[in-house]
């Protein structure tokens, strides 16, 4: 597909598919990998506090986090690093990284380039239902989506001693 065949997208703060990550995020997807020919994929998270990613990699795309509201603790290549709002983190693909969330509530926006970790997060969520509920952790759900669709490699738990 050519660049100037790919139509332009306009969503509203609110627009946009929302869906729970049994990770323990809720995510409203801003722009789906079709729809930049798979150039990349663009979601909203927003977690509450004690949310911990496990120790993982994205072998074949670049994590890009953009802390809208909030505070995370981010482990990257063997070092913890705060970021708050307004705070960006950018894991090159293949580099080891985990966060948790410090703030009652974190938002940020996560860029995958290029947009191929996209059937992982769908595999491991399910679309919002509008009751509010947070859906509990479901690693197995997680394993088995990254082991059917890619994207994604999980390490080992989070590295972060308790809070």
């Amino acid at each position: 597909m050519d660049i100037a065949t790919i139509p332009p997208v306009v969503r509203a703060e609110a627009d946009g598919e929302r869906r729970w990550f049994f990770g323990g995020g809720h995510h409203t997807w801003k722009v789906r990998a079709a729809e930049t020919n798979g150039a990349f994929f663009l979601f909203e998270d927003r977690m509450e506090q004690g949310k911990m990613t496990p120790l993982h990699t994205h072998p074949e795309a670049d994590d890009t986090m953009y802390m809208l509201e909030g505070e995370i603790l981010m482990h990257i290549d063997g070092r913890e690093h705060r970021v708050a709002a307004g705070g960006t983190v950018m894991a090159p693909r293949g580099l080891p990284h985990a966060f948790m969330v410090l703030s009652p509530v974190a938002r940020m926006l996560c860029l995958h380039t290029p947009g191929s970790a996209e059937a992982f997060y769908w595999g491991a969520s399910e679309p919002d239902s509008g009751d509010g509920a947070p859906k509990p952790v479901d690693l197995d759900r997680i394993r088995a989506s990254a082991g059917q669709h890619g994207g994604i490699e999980l390490l080992g738990p989070p590295p972060f001693a308790a809070v």
